[in-house]
């Protein structure tokens, strides 16, 4: 009975100096000046200090505290395409994590008109449709009809609806406030509801007209019957 006791001790406290050993070993967080460094690296394409830094000093999904935005979503942003291999690479990105704002990598990709980064991050598993705003509402804000093509064979909802805070907009509807017809008669083409209202009970064609975009709104008129 008093060895039992003695190998259970034994394993209780080999138990927690391995828990302890854990602890000791996690990483510091990471300083203010290793932010700044990181984040600097980030937005001048500076894919070797990335590389030193992502996983070690600094998570993959921290959020730059200066604009909220996580190092992925910052380097599409500057069109830092090195970095953003970098990230895409490392088994540690996360792929939905968001900015202060919502934006994720894909949406950020969508809106600067990115195809590359658009593919490669579908081709890692990005999200297409979530909650709010979408990427097919920054594709279409854009005007890029490549790639409101390609959300839209990858399963994009073609009348996602932007939170009701925001104006409760379709893709549509951005793609006509912005001044792009074509894109948004591709969404048109699509299925895309031209009779939907905004919060403001605001068609897609009115929205043009409010935006002063009358060419718009004529093509509208004519092709989305």
């Amino acid at each position: 009975m008093g060895a039992q006791r003695r190998l259970i001790l034994r394993s209780a406290v080999l138990v927690l100096g391995l828990a302890c050993g854990i602890a000791a070993a996690a990483p510091a967080p990471p300083t203010e000046a290793q932010l700044t460094t990181f984040f600097r690296a980030v937005q001048l394409d500076d894919a070797k200090t990335v590389n030193a830094m992502i996983g070690g000093v600094v998570n993959a999904n921290q959020p730059n505290p200066i604009g909220g935005e996580p190092g992925l979503v910052q380097a599409l942003r500057e069109d830092a395409m090195e970095v953003f291999k970098a990230f895409l690479a490392h088994p540690g990105t996360n792929l939905e994590a968001q900015a202060a704002n919502g934006n994720t990598a894909l949406m950020m990709a969508a809106f600067k008109r990115n195809r590359a980064a658009v593919e490669a991050l579908l081709a890692k598993g990005a999200k297409v449709n979530q909650p709010g705003w979408t990427a097919l509402h920054y594709a279409a804000a854009s005007g890029d009809d490549e790639i409101v093509r390609l959300l839209l064979a990858r399963g994009a909802k073609v009348d996602a609806v932007s939170p009701k805070a925001s104006g409760g907009y379709t893709p549509m509807m951005m793609a006509a406030r912005e001044g792009h017809d074509g894109t948004a008669l591709v969404l048109i083409a699509h299925g895309a509801d031209r009779n939907r209202t905004n919060v403001e009970g605001l068609n897609a064609v009115q929205i043009a007209e409010r935006a002063g975009k009358p060419r718009v709104a004529a093509a509208l008129q004519r092709g989305g019957r």
